[in-house]
């Protein structure tokens, strides 16, 4: 017995409406900052998983919470004076 899914898979696998828009690319690189500062920060936590954090950790782990709430608040504010509505 064949699935309709995998017909539908291949049949649909090429279709122009499974790009992303011009809007949607245009949305990621907006926040692309935002993401590169968690990422930042996710490392800095990862690096403290299996021990007590020192100094330079806590320094660390500080300093890239700051540049995430900053990539966020300067996202908020770049979207906040847009008019077409996107969020």
């Amino acid at each position: 017995m064949n699935h309709i899914v995998t017909v539908q898979d291949a049949v649909t696998a090429f279709a122009d409406f499974m790009e992303p828009t011009a809007a949607e690319l245009d949305a990621v690189e907006r926040e692309m900052p935002v993401v590169l500062a968690d990422v930042e920060l996710l490392d800095a936590q990862i690096v403290t998983l299996d021990r007590t954090p020192n100094e330079v950790d806590a320094r660390r782990i500080r300093r890239a919470r700051r540049r995430a709430l900053a990539a966020r608040v300067a996202l908020v504010n770049r979207t906040a004076g847009r008019s077409d509505g996107a969020a």
